[in-house]
């Protein structure tokens, strides 16, 4: 049940172990220091909780744990020698000595049981599966003493918890008592039937048991069956008593078990005296007090474990829980003013829903960082979702509302400025739990002390019943004594009990006092784990809050049209600052930096937009940090005099945003080259294809004010008053083409002189946007031309061209072939015909002198420098899609006619880059023909041949079946490329399936039995290198899990089965070294988008109901046993929660029945049955990868059917979870974790 756990190797109880064991995660964060308690919680491993509260127990057992502690190295070895050969070394109590040590003087929140549980030789499965506490507190006191064997120690155990039980039965007859011992180390009580502790220990040790009638006992004396009773008295007493419920019974009618969950009292002190044998002693030998109750909550199935412990020696910082410190006559009313607090908390008002979570808590302050959860639990959204969009960030808001707000301890906690909190409660905020999110203030090296209190204040008497606490796996609170009631019954009730007895004084040296009796190399080594967690805390503080600013200094801007420009090429510093520091340390910081700097300075929050420089606000409070200002790492700080940047005023805010306006004006032959003004390029719609003599249209980027008017703008760009500004009627654009390029004439909306008046903001106006500027005269041009409101601009008649490029046959090298090349600029038009555009180029390239014969051909240019298919010369420049002002190429060959396609070809193999071979064919061919006349072309004979198309990878594809179909029916167009391919058209229904071979990349090599230096993996690595896309990542919420790679592609029937293609696909000869014993090890994906959908069912299905088609990729997975799942089986990815860590468990398969039953709770179940919980302490969610976010699936809710009015339970194969194969399954064990959060980031 434990592993092997505590089977020692040697006789005498010496454990040799070994190096391998589990290693316990750590990240960067540093663990958090310990909260308020100032106890040490334990963490869950995943289902450990009740090996912790076992362990709480022990360390507040103070004569435990001082004799654990009295044992040293000389019994006990040394844990850096259990290594070495021939060592003994008694592991286990090593291990629990140094777990008690870093529990009682390490300042960390809670300590890890990953060392102690290895020293019991557990794997990595042992700690996520709960067990029971009763019998684990059996097994481990019985590997202590089998430990401690040969050691001082060796009778720790028995001295502490060791009774003896007098079992005793009397011959009414005769007289004779026969009696018979029976050692104990825990009390076993009945709870069936019985209302309290007393109850049960009566009818065990008081009420006698009668053999009489038919059931009677035979008497030694006697020699004959006679009456008798048997009665049980306690004989010897332990210092601890401990008591085992028997909460859990078996039910014989319905054969199962179930939890008693009815009430069950026991006292804080019992007096055993009726119970004993012997009653002549005092009161205080027979009395005991109750100092730890172990918790069950849930149910016989699975649950969670927690302890409530008294602290004996007051080690812990007890104070009063937060709902117990209200007067008592609030705590009457709590309920009216919780509802009508409720009532007026405004859930749309942030405001008022962050200033009632303020005043509800006790110390009247909140952690910045645990605003916004504590915000979530209140509204049920979080502020990014809900708040974010109209109020912007958190800190913003609460710095735009300072008259309500304040921030205290260094600008780490939010107050209510009307109700700030006392220097006490303030004084207390350190010592809580922070996270990564929170500037916490610099540490005074206090929590590498081991006794903090004595440099405080002495604290207050704590009252009666008081130093009670609930240790809760890492959490630990504090609780009254009154609270330990409330377990008597329900299914969070009391399991296990310990008492001890009263007459156990703790001396006064030992109160308060953790290091009491503890070893001087574990305090040493508690003092190094301290100053290194210090050290750690520090570092990560200092990392996490450095942020990065870029400094921008007025001596390298300059002022243009309002806007600030650099005048270098570097007019920005980055400087790394801790955000917790104020802004009068970052100004002094840059002081220092900027020697020659004189005068004031001010620091302005700016930002580096399109048109240049803008600032916002300036920041003028020294005293705050700049946490508290809203700085954060990348913002761009202006250093400056706050009043002007060589001598001109620099407007701030929003409302003055600068525009990067494109200013366009006309230019004529003149003006063709332009000089780029303020460092703004200039540049000419017609794309560097204009020569002298050309007009057209200049565009130009410029920047302004956001708050500038039009009529400074024009004042600006030094226009006349008279000169007209216009704005791009887009809706007007012909064929999508801008202003001025070839062909087309654009629109453009004059702004009425009222606008004139206007700023940008008001008009609109925004980055990129076009401002035509036009001067009276230029209406004198036949380019532009007005109609009210709207002007004109045409294609001017000097723009009315195109290119012609002569490129000849490729006979030398690229350096020939450019002397060769002629071009030649022929005026067209959009309706001359092509065919005369090409006569027109011939006679300007003077190509009349050619060989008689020799025929050309028009082709276009795309961007990337390569020959499109040749232009149809039967038609216009227009209706050939041809632009004007743009380079056409007179290549060698013909033209295609209208009625006719040009297309590349190629024979046997996918195409190299200029070797394809071209032909023209009539759209009416058939695909035989069309192959027929490919073939003579290149002087191949016989009928084994047939035409295949590209895929989208330029790869060969699908085969043209149908060789009776024209090629205009097949949408085959000009500039298609097809493959002859040699052999005969495969049959219909014949399928091409890429291969996928799914390689597990957590470790699992077993999974395909491969061998490290296989054929098929050197293949597989061979493909990878030479390829990059036969191998890729999938991953599951975040992390690579797995690799697919590419193994090859089978040809197969669709009315083949699924047991021939498994078979079909083990023949490839990349997977030919796998060792799959039959079909069934090996299961089959389906991808869609590189990712896996569904799983292949059914062996003797064929591949045409399986809804395959050719081309589909599939993936293939080999298993370590067989697998045949039904039709509604899914294959589930789930991972469990890692209690109070936004981290997951590795992920496990789950085959998930849904045949009879869907539901969710189904699911629940099913998952509750694979880990050995209770379905209801599971919270589910399914991952969605492509939103990168969780869905929670609720509760089973259930929808009604408006026609058979009957309730219809949800089903998770629908809508709007349809829960696929592959699907991953977050989990959360809600009585061991109390975040309800699946995400991890």
């Amino acid at each position: 049940m434990f592993g092997s756990l505590f089977e020692e190797k040697e006789d005498e109880g010496f454990v040799s172990t070994s190096a391998t064991g589990r290693t316990a995660k750590g990240g960067e964060e540093p663990p958090p220091p310990r909260g308020r308690s100032n106890l040490c919680g334990i963490k869950n491993q995943g289902g450990t909780c009740y090996l912790n509260s076992l362990l709480q127990t022990l360390l507040f057992t103070p004569e435990f744990r001082e004799e654990l502690f009295s044992l040293g190295p000389e019994e006990l070895g040394c844990l850096e020698d259990k290594d070495k050969p021939g060592a003994k070394v008694r592991v286990i109590p090593l291990e629990l000595q140094r777990l008690f040590a870093r529990l009682l003087l390490v300042d960390q929140q809670s300590a890890s049981t990953t060392d102690l549980t290895d020293s019991f030789g557990w794997n990595s499965s042992e700690g996520t599966n709960q067990h029971d506490v009763q019998e684990l507190n059996r097994i481990l006191f019985s590997a202590l003493e089998h430990s401690l064997v040969g050691t001082s120690g060796s009778t720790l155990i028995q001295r502490l918890y060791h009774g003896i039980i007098v079992n005793s039965i009397v011959c009414k007859e005769c007289g004779n008592v026969s009696q018979r011992k029976e050692d104990f180390l825990d009390l076993t009580v009945c709870v069936c039937g019985v209302s309290s502790l007393e109850e049960a220990l009566w009818n065990m040790f008081v009420e006698e048991e009668w053999f009489e009638g038919n059931n009677l006992y035979r008497c030694a004396q006697c020699s004959r069956l006679v009456t008798a009773a048997k009665s049980a008295k306690l004989k010897q007493l332990p210092p601890f008593m401990t008591m085992s419920l028997l909460r859990f019974s078996f039910d014989f009618a319905k054969c199962e078990r179930y939890k008693e969950t009815g009430r069950y009292a026991f006292p804080l002190t019992i007096n055993l005296r009726p119970f004993c044998e012997q009653t002549d002693a005092e009161d205080s030998d027979f009395t005991y007090e109750l100092f730890s109750v172990i918790i069950h909550k849930g149910g016989c199935y699975g649950g969670h474990y927690h302890v409530y412990i008294r602290d004996i020696d007051e080690l812990g910082q007890w104070e009063p829980p937060e709902e117990d410190c209200k007067p008592k006559a609030q705590k009457k009313t709590k309920e009216e003013v919780k509802e009508s607090s409720e009532q007026k908390l405004q859930e749309d008002n942030p405001l008022s829903i962050i200033t009632a979570i303020i005043a509800q808590e006790s110390s009247k302050s909140v952690l910045l960082d645990q605003l916004g959860q504590k915000l979530m639990n209140k509204t049920g959204s979080s502020w990014s979702k809900r708040f974010r969009k109209p109020y912007g960030p958190i800190g913003k808001f609460l710095q735009s509302h300072s008259d309500v707000f304040i921030l205290v301890s260094n600008g780490t906690r939010v107050a209510l400025k009307a109700n700030p909190p006392s220097p006490a409660t303030d004084a207390s905020a350190p010592s809580e739990q922070t996270t990564n999110s929170e500037p916490s203030a610099a540490s005074d090296g206090a929590a590498s002390d081991l006794q903090p209190e004595g440099n405080q204040k002495p604290k207050p008497k704590p009252e009666q019943g008081s130093h009670w606490f609930d240790l809760n796996d890492s959490t630990v609170t504090s609780i009254r004594e009154s609270d330990i009631a409330k377990q008597f019954q329900g299914k969070e009730s009391a399991y296990m009990l310990f008492y001890r007895k009263t007459q156990l004084y703790r001396p006064s040296e030992a109160l308060s006092n953790p290091q009491y009796k503890v070893p001087s190399h574990f305090i040493q080594m508690a003092q190094d784990e301290n100053q290194r967690l210090q050290q750690m805390r520090e570092e990560f503080d200092a990392t996490n809050n450095t942020v990065e600013l870029h400094l921008h200094l007025a001596p390298f801007y300059k002022t243009v049209n309002g806007v600030l420009q650099p005048v270098s090429e570097e007019p920005s510093i980055n400087l790394n600052f801790d955000r917790r520091k104020t802004i009068g340390d970052l100004r002094i910081t840059i002081y220092h930096m900027q020697e020659l700097w004189e005068g004031d300075m001010a620091l302005t929050v700016a930002k580096s937009l399109p048109a240049g420089l803008h600032l916002y606000n300036t920041l003028t409070d020294d005293s705050v940090s700049l946490y508290s200002a809203g700085i954060h790492t990348h913002t761009d700080l202006f250093v400056w005099n706050g009043k002007e940047v060589r001598g001109a005023a620099v407007q701030s805010g929003a409302e003055w945003e600068p525009v990067l306006l494109t200013v366009v004006r006309p230019f004529l032959s003149e003006g063709v080259e332009h000089e780029a003004q303020n460092g703004v390029k200039c540049k000419t719609t017609d794309n560097s294809n204009s020569e002298n003599g050309a007009a057209g249209l200049k565009r130009e980027a410029r920047g302004f004010a956001g708050g500038s008017t039009l009529g400074e703008v024009r004042e600006a760009l030094g226009e006349p008053r008279e000169s007209l500004l216009c704005q791009e009627h887009k809706t007007e654009k012909v064929g999508g083409q801008g202003a001025g390029e070839g062909g087309g004439a654009s629109g453009w909306r004059v702004f009425p002189p009222d606008d004139m008046q206007r700023t940008l903001k008001e008009l609109s106006l925004k980055d990129g946007d076009a401002l035509l500027v036009l001067e009276p005269q230029s209406f004198d041009s036949s380019v532009f031309s007005r109609n009210g409101d709207v002007v004109t601009v045409t294609t001017p008649s000097d723009c009315r061209w195109l290119q012609v490029e002569f490129r000849p046959q490729i006979k030398g090298g690229e350096e020939e072939q450019e002397e060769q090349r002629k071009k030649a600029k022929v005026p067209a038009t959009g309706n001359m015909l092509l065919c005369e555009v090409k006569q027109r180029a011939i006679w300007e390239l003077q190509l009349q002198e050619q060989p008689s014969g020799a025929q050309y051909c028009l082709r276009q240019v795309d961007c990337s420098g390569k020959l499109l298919p040749p232009v149809c010369e039967e038609l216009s420049v227009r209706d050939a899609g041809v632009r004007l002002m743009t380079t056409l190429s007179l290549c060698p060959g013909n033209a295609p006619k209208e009625s006719q396609l040009f297309l590349h070809f190629t024979v046997g193999s996918a195409p190299s880059a200029g070797m394809e071979m071209d032909i023209i064919v009539e759209k009416t061919f058939t695909v035989k023909e069309c192959l027929r006349a490919m073939l003579d072309a290149v002087g191949l004979d016989g009928t084994s041949w047939h035409l295949r198309r590209l895929d989208w990878c330029e790869e060969v594809g699908e085969p043209l079946m149908d060789e009776d179909a024209s090629l205009s029916e097949l949408k085959i167009s000009s500039g298609e490329t097809l493959v002859v391919t040699e052999g005969l058209l495969p049959p219909k229904g014949f399928l091409k399936l890429p291969v996928w071979l799914y390689v597990d990349l957590s470790g699992m090599e077993a999974d395909c039995k491969r061998s490290e230096n296989s054929p098929a993996e050197q293949q597989m690595q061979g493909a990878e290198t030479t390829d990059g896309s036969c191998a890729r990542s999938i991953s599951l919420c975040g992390k690579n899990m797995a690799e697919l790679q590419n193994v090859g592609k089978v040809e197969i029937s669709d009315d083949a089965t699924l047991e021939d293609l498994k078979t079909q696909v083990l023949t490839l000869p990349t997977l030919q070294d796998m060792c799959v014993p039959v079909s069934s090890f090996l299961r089959v994906w389906q991808m869609e988008g590189g990712r896996l959908t569904r799983i292949l069912r059914g062996q003797h299905v064929t591949l045409r109901k399986l809804k395959l088609t050719s081309g589909a990729d599939l993936c293939v997975q080999c298993l370590l046993k067989e697998e045949d799942l039904g039709p509604k089986q899914v294959l589930l990815k789930v991972k469990m929660g890692v209690p109070g860590e936004r981290s997951y468990y590795p992920p496990e398969e789950l085959v998930w029945d849904a045949s009879h039953d869907s539901t969710p709770r189904s699911l629940r179940t099913s998952l509750a049955a694979h880990y050995g919980l209770s379905p209801d302490s599971l919270l589910l969610a399914k991952h969605q990868p492509d939103k990168h976010a969780w869905e929670e699936i609720s509760n089973w809710t259930q929808q009604v059917s408006k026609k058979k009015k009957k309730k219809k339970a949800e089903s998770l194969l629908g809508p709007p979870f349809h829960l696929r194969d592959g699907d991953v399954i977050g989990i959360k064990n809600l009585l061991i974790d109390n975040n309800r959060d699946f995400i991890t980031a």
